[in-house]
């Protein structure tokens, strides 16, 4: 009975070599092929660590089509490892695709874990994170990442982005015009590498301490940022009722409801409600 082959999704460090696992070295070097984001990049990281492979691109470009001779590969019995330039393929990387059609071929999947440079800076950073958003990296035009972020301002969670460094300045600048300048955010910046950093200080200080020497706009970053402070339902009724105390000397109830919602951002219902209650209260009073 023919067996078939297995893909490896192996973790590879995201600067210091050290931080290959013994794992992933064994899968490298007893593998059938290693497919790789960048050929050169993981030649060199394999030459480096010893191991000679056969390699093959598998990027975004091409992924689809090389991924599906892959599959077939894997069908016919190979053993497949899937690499990225650094850290956990299919995490902001090429993969996926490949990924879930060795699914839906049926084949093993096998993660080999290891480097991962959101959970590194998570882990650095000091701050309190039970329950974080990844964004990974967000649109490179300055509307489109404000309109992304827009949709993420009210969330409670700690958000975390990936940025590239000619894009770090517009993404700070853009990150405390939308979310505003007080909330605290952590640069992590060439981790593990020479030259890491990892610094905290508000939004609205960024791009100065960024401008501050230009050796703090180099390599990758991981962003992250405080999440939107919890709403207070005492406040939220206050500022509805003062809306609503406006509005319904002009306007009626259905109305008045309506724009209250618009002003305060609270639910149309919950203003609606307050305002027949409101009305009815100073009708009881004449």
């Amino acid at each position: 009975m023919h067996t078939c082959g297995t893909l490896y999704v192996v973790a590879t460090p995201i600067g210091n070599l050290g931080d290959i696992t013994q794992r992933a070295l064994e899968v490298l070097r007893s593998t059938d092929l290693v497919a790789a984001e960048d050929t050169r990049h993981s030649g060199q990281l394999l030459t480096r660590l010893g191991i000679q492979a056969r390699f093959v691109a598998l990027h975004e470009h091409n992924e689809q089509q090389v991924g599906a001779r892959l599959v077939a590969d894997m069908r016919a019995g190979k053993n497949v490892a899937l690499v990225t330039d650094a850290g956990t393929p299919a995490i902001s990387d090429p993969g996926t695709w490949l990924v879930a059609a060795a699914h839906a071929a049926g084949i093993t999947v096998v993660p080999v874990p290891g480097a991962s440079a959101v959970v590194c800076a998570l882990s650095a950073a000091g701050v309190d994170a039970p329950h974080w958003l990844f964004y990974g990296f967000l649109p490179a035009r300055s509307s489109a990442r404000r309109h992304a972020l827009a949709a993420l301002a009210s969330l409670p969670y700690v958000l975390v982005f990936y940025e590239a460094p000619h894009r770090i300045l517009d993404c700070v600048t853009d990150l405390a015009e939308t979310l505003g300048g007080t909330r605290r955010v952590t640069l992590a910046r060439e981790l593990t590498k020479l030259f890491e950093s990892i610094h905290s200080l508000p939004l609205g200080e960024a791009q100065d301490w960024l401008e501050a020497d230009p050796n703090r706009q180099k390599g990758e970053f991981v962003l992250i940022v405080e999440g939107a402070p919890a709403a207070d339902a005492d406040e939220d009724a206050v500022r509805l009722r003062d809306a609503l105390a406006v509005l319904l000397e002009e306007l009626p109830v259905k109305q008045a409801a309506q724009l209250a919602a618009k002003l305060t951002g609270l639910k149309k219902n919950a203003a609606y409600e307050l305002a027949l209650q409101m009305r009815d209260a100073s009708a009881g009073h004449q």
